[in-house]
């Protein structure tokens, strides 16, 4: 593996790695969620650490958050097309969980 080649994963691990990260990514590949929504789906994660990572994906353009101005207010978070490029690996890391689970 050359020295690009690690830099490169190294990236996708800071991106994707962290606790949580690719399980609200998977929830995201099936749809458009708010954020209870997505708590509930992801029993254990608190609400800090569900609005820190949603801000993270954010920020490297890879979620997008859309505000309802409506009474009550919403949010709505989605995947960019950044984020979709992500279904593949997502696809591939549940195949493979399922052939040695």
């Amino acid at each position: 593996m050359t020295d690009h080649d690690k830099t490169c994963v190294m990236r996708a691990i800071k991106i994707i790695g962290s606790k949580w990260t690719i399980l609200i990514l998977r929830e995201l590949c099936e749809n458009k969620k708010r954020f209870n929504e997505l708590q509930r789906s992801l029993q254990g994660i608190s609400p800090k650490t569900l609005s820190l990572r949603l801000k993270e994906l954010e920020e490297e353009g890879i979620v997008q958050k859309k505000i309802f101005a409506e009474v009550p207010l919403h949010v709505e978070y989605s995947l960019t097309r950044k984020g979709q490029s992500l279904r593949d690996i997502i696809d591939k890391m549940r195949e493979w969980g399922e052939k040695v689970g």
